[in-house]
């Protein structure tokens, strides 16, 4: 990732209310979500949001679809990896009791599934 794409895309997250509409397109990834009803879990105008998620778009953090007269708009959850990457490459300069703190605060709110198991019979 160039260092332009890493601050286009943080700076459409510096704002309030892009940055809600980015974490609640993340929740429903990767279905997405029509912009009016965006609009309305956001308590935003519909137009209003249409210009935050301009800028998002340009960003690349959020992609649009049409569906008959909706709009559909999902989160580019790869784009956003690659800026958590960029930010975290080389975090440390090769000491590791800077990073690690940083990696160990990353739980996931979701564990892997887990493998299943072959049964004998």
């Amino acid at each position: 990732m160039e260092n332009e794409q890493a601050i286009l895309a943080l700076g459409a997250l510096a704002q309030q209310t892009r940055l809600q509409a980015f974490r609640v397109l993340v929740q429903h990834a990767p279905s997405g979500l029509a912009a009016g009803d965006l609009a309305r879990l956001l308590e935003v105008p519909q137009n209003t949001l249409s210009a935050h998620l301009s800028v998002l778009a340009r960003a690349d953090l959020v992609v649009s679809e049409r569906h008959s007269r909706s709009i559909v708009y999902c989160a580019n959850l790869a784009a956003f990896q690659a800026v958590a990457v960029f930010l975290l490459q080389d975090c440390c300069g090769g000491r590791q009791e800077i990073c690690a703190p940083i990696f160990e605060s990353l739980t996931p709110c979701c564990p892997p599934p887990r493998k299943k198991e072959k049964t004998r019979v």
